[in-house]
């Protein structure tokens, strides 16, 4: 098997493979030839090419968001490697392990006029777990003679693999994004049959937290006081929490327990559509369901209809369950516990008691209620997006992955219930738009799974170099609600849609369609312009393997918020 001539680029790669990183995403370039040799000349190594250093970053966060193992990502210098700051930005907030891997010029080379050369030196500091700024090597140092020349090439090389231990030990113990610096001198292209190198292997170690019996009585004794209490799951990865635990809480009677579309756990008596039930609650209501204890755990929360009403009627406790981070989202957080989910609820249901109560029973009835008039308010309203997001919904087949596009394609989502064997992921870290087809598409290589993507038409175009590989699986559906611009500027609050300008630099209108797109990627490609449309379209999409598929639902862009308004009314 062959290697790269230059050392570091043996060392990085053979120490990704220690620690089990098999997945390397690569965009073009020279100055990361050594890498890219290294990467691909190994048969362990599943490496993918993906031009767009953007798109290849989000692509490499689908791959890690379904494997939960640390994907790589090599790319060349200069800019290329700012381009994979969005991804980089939502793995860090998402918990999703990336190691970064540029190439760079020497540092002598750096601001002297060289081409394709900028400050790489910890340019992800606000958003990285770790950053390794690596030595550059010249020659093997088996052709060196000089002893005080190899001692100084003896302690770099030791300096280079105990940052990439580091930096690879901190992507899986802390589960983020990491970044490795690495300048290249030339000649990039050389070389060799045998390795070189030998590094040196440094484990990583569990981090999760120790908690004794004496540390958690107190807060059992207060659970154990509390007639109403409220279990918020936000972001949360499909099978983590045993089924033993959801059907506890599920179980007790002072619990309440509100999960999202992306909360990934089920019961019947969980409330799965936060907004719904208090979308429309007036401060009677909001202080029925105040709740003396808010426990939370899982990643960011959609909604913000909850967060406006806990942070307006706070509980007296709000502890959070997470081994990485507690953010005080609700501005009354009095506890972090350092634990899995998992693990916290084994310790501590031992000591819990169930509260005779009426609050969820109370609640469930509200439940009940609302969830008829959604359904006869559904039944009556015209064609728009929340129409099309009744029926796209129902048609997913059992036991597929739903990856959801952000702004108001989550949000629809959140307002239904969703089918109880759907794996559905949205990049919630950063809320942001600009990857998540790319997202999908990495996360539906990784899984053998069928995968459906959801998006609404500007997150679809601005990402649409997403389609530019080769590796898009034949069953892959996407499924673009297009509204002709960005429709949830016209559903947010407080917006003004007589002000002048709104059209062009809030909603953004268009007349663009998917539809060469499709041709040029070799997608097939239906559409669907109303109800009927849509019911025939989406059997269609379901029935078509033979390549990629995407469906374009077309949706008048001006009533979706007034459909949207008067159904908080209607389920009042």
């Amino acid at each position: 098997m062959k290697h790269s001539k230059i050392p570091v680029a043996q060392s990085i790669v053979s120490l990704c493979l220690s620690k089990g990183i098999t997945q390397v995403v690569i965009s073009p370039g020279s100055r990361n030839a050594p890498l890219t040799i290294e990467f691909t000349k190994n048969p362990v190594i599943k490496a993918y090419s993906i031009v767009d250093e953007r798109c290849a970053a989000f692509f490499g966060l689908g791959i890690a968001q379904q494997t939960r193992k640390p994907v790589a990502l090599v790319c060349t210098s200069g800019s290329a490697l700012l381009n994979y700051y969005p991804a980089i930005a939502e793995a860090f907030y998402s918990d999703i392990p990336l190691v970064v891997i540029s190439a760079d010029r020497p540092v002598e080379r750096i601001d002297i006029g060289d081409g394709q050369t900028i400050r790489q030196k910890n340019v992800f500091e606000n958003h990285i777990m770790y950053s390794a700024n690596l030595y550059s090597e010249i020659v093997p140092v088996e052709t060196i003679t000089d002893k005080h020349l190899i001692q100084k090439i003896v302690e770099s090389r030791r300096h280079n693999e105990q940052e990439i231990n580091k930096a690879l030990n901190m992507a899986i113990e802390h589960s983020g994004p990491v970044h490795i610096n690495v300048p290249f001198y030339e000649p990039l292209y050389e070389m060799v049959e045998e390795k070189t190198v030998t590094p040196i292997q440094v484990a990583p170690r569990p981090i999760e937290q120790e908690i004794t019996d004496l540390e958690l009585q107190p807060f059992a004794d207060i659970w154990n006081t509390a007639s109403r209490k409220i279990v918020l799951v936000g972001v949360n990865p499909p099978q983590v929490i045993d089924q033993e635990i959801i059907d506890w809480l599920g179980a007790d009677p002072s619990v309440i327990v509100f999960t999202e579309t992306t909360s990934n756990i089920e019961h019947p008596d969980f409330v799965t559509r936060i907004d719904n039930m208090i979308g429309s609650l007036d401060d009677e209501g909001f202080k029925k369901l105040q709740p003396d204890i808010l426990l939370t755990f899982g990643g960011m929360v959609i909604s913000k209809k909850i967060k406006a009403f806990l942070r307006d009627y706070q509980p007296k406790h709000h502890w959070h369950i997470d081994v990485k981070k507690a953010y005080d989202t609700y501005f009354c957080l009095n506890k972090h516990f350092e634990l899995m989910p998992n693990t916290f609820f084994k310790r501590i249901i031992p000591k819990l008691e169930q509260a005779a109560s009426k609050y969820k029973s109370y609640w469930l009835s509200i439940r009940s209620k609302r969830d008829q008039l959604h359904t006869s308010y559904i039944q009556q309203m015209p064609w728009c997006d929340f129409k099309a997001f009744d029926h796209i919904l129902s048609a997913i087949p059992n036991d597929s992955i739903l990856q959801i596009g952000n702004s108001s394609a989550v949000r629809y989502a959140q307002l239904f219930d969703l089918n109880k064997t759907l794996q559905v992921y949205c990049n919630r870290g950063t809320s942001g738009i600009d990857g998540s087809t790319s997202t999908a598409i990495g996360a539906a290589v990784a899984t053998q799974q069928p995968t459906t993507f959801i998006t609404g038409d500007l997150s679809f175009f601005y990402d649409s170099n997403a389609l530019w590989n080769d590796y898009i699986p034949k069953d892959f559906k996407i499924i673009v609600i297009n509204n002709s611009g960005g429709g949830i500027f016209r559903i947010l609050p407080n917006r003004d849609k007589n002000t002048d300008g709104f059209d062009t630099f809030f909603e953004t209108t268009h007349e663009l369609t998917a539809k060469e797109l499709c041709a040029m990627y070799g997608f097939n490609y239906l559409t669907a312009n109303n109800e009927e449309e849509c019911v025939f379209a989406k059997d269609q999409l379901y029935a078509l393997n033979d390549q990629p598929s995407l469906l374009e639902i077309f949706t008048p862009r001006k009533i979706n918020d007034e459909v949207l308004l008067n159904y908080f009314k209607h389920i009042k």
